[in-house]
């Protein structure tokens, strides 16, 4: 008989993280699926279309944080118990009981490890919320893994230190998906706009408002020769309402609004520079995205961005809350291509992973310690 390999993704419904769940799946559906019986526990079984895959769908479960635990913790038991599988892998942070010779969650929300200062609680309080849940989510069953899969070394080490889990596999994500289409970069000597680029949802930890004060530094002084192009426009969150109060004057902001993924990718290649000033990230996807264009990133000098941008040839990293060191980088690179230089690529510790076959054979061939 063989044995029986269950992935569980009932929550993955959408955009990056769905198509990372479809990865996960056809990958370990082309090297496993004549040797091992795959189950895929998924929202919609219409999202898919895997050869070699059984899908099971749940619909309901997506509705409530309240059918999200009774699913993890009760029902997820008693699937286990019919199909009894060998590996059971949970896709989306929470560790459910299950019976399982081999037991995996990925763990890919780095909510818990923000530390929140109360006039961001304000602003937005769901995250902060919600900060404090996945804290207590991720402690519930953890130790009971055989693995715990996160996608950087930091990660590894909060993980370590917060809950005492031993065996962790560090996960960097496979981006087979990406398409971007490349667009004419604009030389600083051309007649043009620089096109400074940050595609992100308006969240306080994303710090938008360390390129508006950098972008208030540069117009204040007479320097408008570029553009900040940003995916929000007000209506998003409290936060992103009063960004656009307090920053609305600025000629030089486009304020996009939410954008359809597409959108965004054709905006890598339009773009002449990525700005990522996020002050907390699992992975920092906008980095990996528009490395594929191979034009220059500003990035936040902190370990998720070091790792993220790896090896690379043009690349700045910036003080967190220094506007007036981003706004000096930023009229470089407008004015004559800017202080980009290559990074070092980063290799985390074993157990580590760079690619899905790569994670499909630690699970299956070795058992955490």
């Amino acid at each position: 008989m063989k044995q029986t390999i269950v992935l569980s993704g009932v929550n993955l419904t959408d955009m990056g993280p769905l198509a990372v769940f479809k990865d996960a799946i056809a990958l370990l559906a082309e090297e496993y699926s004549d040797t091992h019986e795959i189950i895929a526990l998924v929202h919609r079984t219409a999202l898919f279309d895997i050869p070699g895959v059984t899908f099971m769908e749940y619909p309901d479960v997506k509705a409530s944080w309240l059918r999200r635990l009774r699913f993890e913790y009760f029902e997820c038991r008693r699937i286990s118990e019919e199909l009894k599988p060998y590996l059971w892998f949970a896709m989306h942070d929470m560790t459910p009981n299950v019976r399982a010779t081999i037991r995996a969650v990925y763990c890919h929300n780095p909510s818990p490890f923000y530390p929140f200062r109360m006039q961001e609680m304000l602003l937005d309080w769901k995250f902060g919320l919600f900060t404090l849940l996945y804290r207590f989510l991720y402690g519930i069953n953890i130790r009971s893994n055989d693995f715990v899969v996160v996608q950087q070394d930091w990660m590894r080490k909060q993980f370590r230190s917060l809950y005492g889990v031993r065996t962790i596999v560090v996960a960097h994500p496979s981006l087979d998906y990406l398409q971007i289409e490349g667009g004419e970069q604009v030389h600083p000597c051309a007649h043009k706009r620089y096109r400074f680029f940050y595609p992100a949802y308006p969240r306080t930890f994303k710090n938008i408002e360390q390129i508006l004060g950098a972008t208030r530094k540069l117009e204040n002084d007479g320097f408008d020769q570029f553009e900040v192009w940003l995916t929000m426009n007000g209506t998003e969150t409290r936060y992103a309402a009063r960004l656009v109060r307090e920053f609305s004057d600025l000629t030089t902001v486009r304020w996009l609004g939410i954008l359809p993924r597409a959108d965004v990718m054709r905006l890598y290649g339009d773009a002449d520079c990525l700005i990522f000033p996020s002050k907390l990230e699992t992975w920092g996807m906008p980095i990996t995205e528009f490395k594929a264009t191979g034009k220059p990133i500003l990035a936040a000098n902190l370990p998720y961005a070091h790792e993220t941008v790896s090896e690379y040839g043009k690349v700045a990293f910036f003080e967190i809350g220094d506007d007036s060191q981003l706004a000096e980088m930023m009229q470089q690179a407008a004015s004559y291509g800017g202080a980009f230089s290559a990074s070092e690529g980063i290799v985390p510790d074993y157990p580590f992973s760079q690619n899905w076959s790569e994670l499909w054979s630690i699970l299956l061939t070795s058992r955490g310690q």
